[in-house]
């Protein structure tokens, strides 16, 4: 499948296609001087044949984890762009998970005014989610996502061959933002993983549903400035749990979204996030956690902008204080 993504009038391709990263000089151009950013949880093989297929190729691998997506890495992925000339004609590519896309998507944003980007997501997260729509960012001060710009890709390549390579827990964890596009914005995806997830699912067919509502959202609102806003839904809790424990973001996402819907929602979704081995409460201070939210670039004036899900798919942007989200926090955080 080939999905064309047109936000703010730039199109963009994303090839879904079982190893199509074999094909990347034919659906990218790579016959230039090309950043290849990946992390050491990524298997080396996936960057390598990207940068054999560039004209001339520097490859860096991070540290996996968070802690790389950092201003401190920003820095080095520039400085190294600039070591070896990089010029305005030149791109980066990220092949990995969200911390590579997010860090070298925004590397790529910054350097002379911005350069060409490319994605090639390795996680099913990554497939599924934050490889489209031009978000790029690194973490400050410990609060995510705080500097960062809207930079879109000029393709995607989602070769679903590597989620064989995932562990089951990694797995799971890009499916909680399958399930979070299916409550948002698709109640048949929603409906289908509930009816199938315990004998298996057709993972092609849920990435690419989760695409669509993804590439409906960013074209309608590529800033986030309104309709975008949903996406954050299981978000604004799940980036206060992430900040303050282990969890993988999708695990965090899973948890966030439970406290967030209506009674009848809840009662659907807690089963499937427990078939899936997901989360549905974390282990952690609920006060750190608030702390962390209401510190989120999400917060206003003491109201925080959250998702709420009256039912399966729909999604309506609500806005809470201090006391409601503490109550919401306390409902599935404990120590």
């Amino acid at each position: 499948m080939v999905l064309t993504i047109s936000p703010g009038g730039k199109d963009y391709d994303v090839t879904v296609e079982p190893g199509c990263i074999g094909r990347a000089s034919e659906l990218l151009d790579l016959d230039r001087k090309c950043l290849v950013v990946t992390d050491d949880g990524v298997p080396a093989g996936y960057a390598e044949r990207i940068a054999d297929q560039c004209k001339e190729a520097v490859i860096v691998t991070l540290p996996q984890g968070e802690e790389s997506k950092s201003m401190a890495n920003l820095e080095m992925l520039l400085t190294k762009m600039l070591e070896h000339s990089f010029t305005r004609n030149d791109c980066v590519v990220a092949v990995g998970g969200g911390m590579p896309g997010d860090l070298a998507g925004f590397t790529a944003a910054t350097y002379m005014r911005g350069i060409d980007f490319y994605n090639v997501p390795t996680t099913l997260l990554s497939q599924a989610d934050s490889s489209i729509g031009g978000k790029t960012a690194v973490d400050l001060a410990g609060v995510k996502n705080i500097v960062g710009a809207f930079h879109q890709p000029c393709g995607v390549l989602i070769d679903t061959d590597t989620l064989e390579t995932l562990s089951a827990r990694q797995r799971a964890a890009g499916l909680a933002e399958i399930i979070k596009s299916g409550l948002i914005a698709d109640a048949e995806l929603f409906g289908y993983i509930e009816a199938n997830i315990e004998q298996g699912l057709d993972m092609t067919k849920v990435i690419e549903a989760a695409l669509r509502v993804k590439k409906h959202v960013v074209e309608e609102d590529e800033r986030e400035s309104g309709l975008r806003r949903i996406l954050n839904f299981g978000h604004t809790i799940g980036h206060g749990i992430e900040s303050v424990t282990g969890l993988l973001h999708g695990e965090c996402v899973a948890a966030g979204m439970v406290p967030m819907c209506a009674d009848e929602v809840r009662e659907r979704l807690v089963p499937v996030l427990e078939s899936a081995r997901l989360p549905v409460q974390a282990e952690c201070d609920p006060e750190a956690v608030l702390e962390a939210v209401t510190h989120d670039k999400k917060a206003a004036d003491g109201v925080i902008k959250t998702v709420y899900v009256p039912e399966p798919g729909k999604a309506e942007i609500v806005e809470m204080g201090p006391a409601e989200l503490r109550s919401k926090i306390n409902s599935i955080c404990h120590i």
